[in-house]
């Protein structure tokens, strides 16, 4: 697979590892920054780098690392046909992609530890989207970005 991953300055171990992680595993890692820790970074714009690569399809899946992820999560998810999940346990790392098919990674460096980080990309990774009434519920979310609120259905599927 292809991976786009990037760091704000609290998460650039974290990055450094699971880039290594990944590239082992025969993943194509494009890492896009940030590389120093020193260097302070606004996340935003490394939330909208990782999502349009994500989105033009350039890239399979893109991992954005901060601090807590709470940030990072809210700003890739601004960005039109980007599901960024905030992942800080297995579970939500497995539904996040049975379910919703997530097609961004968040965790936040100073909240996951680094052994937890790698098993929860793993999981994140070879978890497949079920589809099904999963579809129905990810095509009114669709709705929802374009503004397009009469699609948006209550229906039990």
């Amino acid at each position: 697979m292809r991976i786009a991953i990037a760091a704000d300055h609290n998460a650039v171990a974290m990055k450094s590892r699971l880039t290594t992680w990944l590239t082992e595993r025969g993943h194509h890692v494009d890492d896009r920054g940030v590389h120093d820790a020193a260097e302070t970074a606004d996340y935003p714009p490394l939330c909208a780098d990782i999502g349009a690569v994500v989105v033009d399809g350039s890239h399979d899946f893109g991992v954005v690392l901060g601090g807590s992820g709470c940030g990072e999560q809210i700003a890739a998810n601004k960005i039109r046909g980007v599901r960024a999940v905030l992942c800080h346990c297995v579970f939500t790392a497995e539904i996040a992609r049975a379910h919703n098919n997530a097609n961004v990674l968040v965790m936040g460096a100073k909240v996951v530890a680094p052994d937890l980080a790698e098993r929860i990309l793993d999981v994140w990774l070879t978890t497949r989207f079920k589809g099904g009434r999963h579809q129905l519920r990810l095509d009114q979310i669709s709705a929802l970005e374009t503004r397009e609120l009469q699609q948006v259905r209550t229906s039990r599927a």
